[in-house]
């Protein structure tokens, strides 16, 4: 079955849900913000085939979240770098983080794991907010429109 393509669409969620689709693609880069950067360690990491590994990170190359970098010489090895269009895609795995936490447990359960600050392992439980005011996103008071010129 052919995957319809969203990568031209108006929308910038349909154009983040192209690349995003790929249900590798949001582990890969939750590693690679977490500090992986060599194949073998993605794939030790993940249990995904090689094929579907190299895959998502050309992919990811390709669409400029990451850069091959060599690592070593004889023989060629490279390292999959996150350049800032990749980094810049914390925003959204910490937004699918907190939506993951909040519903895909059973009430009064809570997942295994948690994202904590580095330093002080304080918790920390993200919203979405508006950056220019601080204030948090309410969907309500939202509205998509054409950009004006």
């Amino acid at each position: 079955m052919r995957r319809t393509r969203f990568d031209a669409d108006p929308c910038p969620i349909a154009r983040v849900a192209d690349l995003f689709g790929y249900w590798w693609t949001p582990i890969i880069l939750r590693d690679a913000l977490f500090g992986v950067q060599r194949f073998e360690d993605f794939q030790k990491n993940l249990d995904v085939s090689r094929a579907t590994l190299s895959s998502r990170l050309t992919r990811l190359v390709d669409e400029g979240l990451m850069e091959r970098v060599a690592y070593q010489q004889h023989p060629v090895r490279h390292e999959y770098v996150l350049t800032e269009k990749g980094r810049a895609a914390s925003d959204v795995l910490i937004a699918m983080w907190r939506y993951g936490e909040d519903h895909f447990w059973p009430e009064r359960e809570r997942p295994p794991l948690e994202l904590a600050f580095r330093e002080s392992r304080a918790t920390v439980r993200a919203t979405v907010v508006d950056e220019t005011t601080g204030r948090p996103l309410d969907p309500g008071e939202l509205r998509i429109q054409r950009r004006r010129s």
